[in-house]
């Protein structure tokens, strides 16, 4: 499997607090990568260097052969990179299909009606279509998270990463977005996905990392992970979750 993402000792401080310290990962073309841990342990920050919305200190970071840095090239990374987040980050004052529909015309160099055509296309593969001339203020948190979905996809990334996309949810719906998810991650993408959600993890995933202090602790096949973990970092964070 070719990697597509290329992570190699890479350290992040936010002061004198160290969020990622020498941290690697190889993330391969059509993988399905998992990340989880407590909170605090460097999860978000991690996906967050891969477009820079987080700057790494050190270390080097590649995506699809292309070094991430500051600068002139990272527009073309970003281009290529989806990204879904806890809050919705939705433009309130646009038509769920202008939020789907902005981003291809303004990087991609879409026509309206093309941009138009395939948020609509999304939006019914979210199950929304019958929402597109709605606001965000008029759907619910799972529907709006379903849009940040499909805005995602309007740029037909080669890379979507999620983080922690169903946290701010309401508990009955979660389901709706990870039914979503669960479907994206069958159709060959390449998805990082830092959660919180371990049946899902379970689920979806073709690789876990677990992360702990700002250090990736253990990796492996999530029934390695769940069932067999080496590490007792590992071992307690799983009791911890689980037993709720």
């Amino acid at each position: 499997m070719r990697p597509i993402i290329r992570m190699s000792g890479i350290d992040k401080m936010f002061g004198s607090f160290r969020a990622l310290h020498e941290v690697s990962l190889d993330i391969g073309e059509g993988e399905i990568v998992v990340v989880i841990g407590p909170s605090g342990s460097g999860k978000s920050t991690l996906i967050r260097c891969i477009n820079q919305l987080e700057v790494h200190d050190a270390g080097t970071i590649e995506v699809d052969g292309h070094l991430v840095t500051r600068g002139a090239g990272l527009a073309a990374v970003r281009a290529e990179v989806g990204m879904v987040f806890q809050s919705f980050n939705l433009f309130p004052h646009m038509s769920v299909l202008r939020n789907v529909a902005l981003a291809p015309v303004r990087v991609r160099g879409l026509s309206w009606s093309e941009a138009n055509e395939r948020a609509g296309k999304l939006l019914a593969r979210v199950g929304l279509e019958a929402h597109a001339q709605k606001y965000p203020g008029q759907l619910s948190g799972g529907q709006q998270q379903r849009v940040g979905i499909a805005r995602a996809l309007a740029m037909e990334p080669k890379i979507l990463l999620f983080d922690e996309p169903t946290s701010a949810l309401d508990p009955e719906m979660v389901g709706e977005v990870l039914d979503v998810m669960l479907k994206l991650a069958k159709t060959g993408a390449t998805m990082v996905i830092v959660t919180h959600e371990m049946g899902f993890a379970r689920k979806v995933a073709d690789r876990v990392v677990f992360m702990d202090g700002g250090r990736i602790i253990e990796q492996g096949p999530p029934d390695q992970m769940f069932d067999a973990p080496r590490d007792p970092r590992l071992r307690n964070f799983l009791n911890a979750v689980l037993s709720h």
